[in-house]
């Protein structure tokens, strides 16, 4: 670039500045000066702790989650007081972040209600998640141990009737506002914009693991094998542990499993549904098999969706904040259910995500399906259940 271009450059730029700072009309603008008396969260939230059930379903969880929850992210959420102005205390920064997942609605609502800026809510909003998840995950997400797995392993067989089941995976699309300068590369099969959302979980209804911020685009197990726990998996990073029988007829180990769906390709550690329409009966007896496990991911995400409401509208931010917020949302998920256990309604619908699309028509090798037939043989043998073949 000339130097006279970047002489008219440096001129434009300062005026534009200049404007800026004459068209504006105030330091601190009249209606967010009265923060103190009349914003939300002075007036209501000391009000709220006195009623239990209100507050669980303002903010999504109990009075003492909540207080547990505070002291963990306090000291990432303070700063340090100045004679210019009052800070934002923790618990204020907290409150309107919780309200803002747990509502879905827009930091110009939180505006007008708590009498903070915009930017400002979105700044304390991406320090309070990106905090949630780093002082969160190490307890209440970690890598499971193999006694983790084992327990895992054993809640599956006890509730879903699948042994050596350590996990269910799926993957959701979360609704984006189109992130700029991406082109196409978030934009689905469903005609919208969205980052992917894979989780595994356990009988609990708790995620063992997540991958977030994989392109809309994207339809199938690729998703998930580009994923660090699906390349830990296949170095046998993940301390999942040593195949074992699951037969009285036959002492064979078999391999502990993650149960999906179509979009999944199959691999020894993971089992996927027969494809096609002309199924034998043990074939349909493994597909409903599979199914009763893999229920538990889609009641998951039900849970997760239901209880923030944040994802029943596109993310209206950037790309960076909607993955944290989608974080902090499954390790807050993860939180409260530990403590304050689910409503059984929310397990029945997902609401605001869309699965990814069943494109993957792979087999498998040769040793993944030999497998899979050796579970079909097992449900319809010794691990047969009463009322199984009234539902194929």
């Amino acid at each position: 670039m000339e130097v006279e271009e970047l002489a008219c450059v440096a001129y434009l730029y300062s005026r534009v500045v200049r404007r800026r700072k004459k068209n504006r009309k105030f330091w601190v603008h009249p209606l967010l000066s009265d923060r103190s008396t009349k914003g939300l969260f002075n007036l209501f939230y000391n009000d709220l702790r006195k009623y239990e059930d209100k507050f669980f379903n303002y903010l999504r969880m109990s009075i003492n989650s909540f207080d547990e929850l505070m002291e963990q992210l306090r000291e990432d959420l303070t700063v340090q007081q100045t004679n210019m102005r009052e800070c934002i205390s923790p618990v204020e920064k907290l409150v309107v972040t919780l309200r803002y997942l747990a509502s879905g609605c827009s930091f110009t609502e939180l505006h007008h209600e708590y009498r903070l800026g915009i930017s400002t809510i979105s700044g304390f909003v991406a320090q309070v998640c990106e905090a949630i998840w780093n002082r969160l995950k190490d307890e209440f997400m970690p890598q499971p141990s193999t006694q983790m797995w084992l327990e895992i392993s054993n809640k599956f067989e006890t509730f879903a009737n699948f042994p050596n089941c350590i996990g269910a995976v799926d993957g959701k699309h979360i609704r984006v506002i189109k992130p700029t300068d991406t082109g196409s590369m978030y934009f689905n099969y469903k005609h919208y914009f969205s980052i992917v959302l894979i989780g595994v979980c356990d009988s609990n209804y708790s995620f063992v693991a997540i991958d977030v911020g994989a392109y809309g685009k994207s339809s199938d197990s690729s998703i998930f094998k580009e994923s660090m726990f699906y390349k830990k998996m296949m170095k046998n990073a993940l301390n999942i542990p040593d195949p074992k029988p699951i037969s009285t007829l036959n002492a064979e180990p078999m391999p502990h499993v993650i149960v999906g769906d179509e979009a999944f390709g199959l691999s020894e550690n993971i089992m996927r549904p027969y494809g096609g329409k002309n199924l034998t009966v043990t074939k349909k007896i493994f597909n409903y098999r599979l199914s009763r496990a893999r229920r538990y991911i889609e009641c998951t995400f039900g849970i997760l969706s239901n209880k923030w409401r944040i994802f029943h509208r596109p993310l209206n931010v950037k790309l960076d904040l909607a993955q944290n917020i989608i974080k902090s949302c499954c390790i807050l998920h993860n939180f409260v259910r530990a403590r304050d256990g689910y409503r059984y309604d929310d397990t029945l619908t997902v609401q605001g995500l869309e699965n990814i699309e069943n494109t993957n028509m792979t087999r498998g090798s040769q040793t993944a399906q030999t497998v899979r037939d050796k579970y079909a043989n097992y449900f319809v043998t010794d691990g047969e259940v009463e009322w199984q073949y009234s539902k194929i």
